[in-house]
């Protein structure tokens, strides 16, 4: 069984009895000399839909439980739902759009990458590519001879979603957005 160190978004782990899906990590080092590392991992209850956090030291061990991830692509959105379809098998897997908003930050209908994540045959989550191209639709307008590594601005994308990007970006370009950091990359 792996540790807590080892453990990443997206994984499926067991605690007290609960099969919990890691949404989120965030790694804590204490002042003290030698103390051991802090992973507060924020997750879902996969039965319940219930936000469960958790407190772990690096070297805890963790039982985690077999995933399978499946190909899709984004099809379409129906009131709250959101459907996602299988790129092998076809078949339809629905999410409501409460459980996922964050992830549709990202989520165009051109997005590629897209995983859906199994436990037990039911469907717990979306796993995103690592980086995803967007279009800007709002920011200032470039500033004509402007560095690379000059200062930053605002810029709102097709999603929703707003990022800091350099001076000479401009409306209408497309940028690659790195999905852990929720940052930009580069110009795609």
């Amino acid at each position: 069984m792996p540790k807590a160190s080892d453990i990443k978004k997206g994984f499926a782990i067991v605690s007290e009895g609960k099969t919990l899906l890691v949404k989120d990590i965030e790694v804590t080092t204490p002042g003290g000399r030698g103390g051991a590392k802090i992973y507060k991992m924020r997750c879902t209850d996969i039965a319940t839909g219930a936000r469960v956090d958790e407190r772990l030291k690096s070297d805890d061990v963790v039982e985690t439980v077999d995933m399978t991830k499946r190909p899709v692509a984004y099809s379409y959105a129906d009131g709250e739902n959101i459907i996602f379809m299988d790129t092998e098998n076809y078949d339809q897997h629905t999410f409501n759009d409460s459980d996922i908003e964050d992830e549709m930050l990202f989520i165009t209908e051109d997005t590629q990458g897209l995983h859906v994540i199994l436990v037990d045959g039911k469907v717990v989550g979306l796993e995103l590519p690592s980086t995803v191209e967007l279009t800007i639709v709002e920011t200032d307008p470039s500033i004509k001879g402007a560095s690379a590594s000059a200062r930053t601005k605002p810029a709102r994308l097709s999603t929703g979603l707003v990022v800091q990007v350099p001076e000479y970006i401009s409306p209408e370009d497309r940028i690659v957005v790195n999905t852990a950091e929720r940052k930009y990359s580069s110009r795609a």
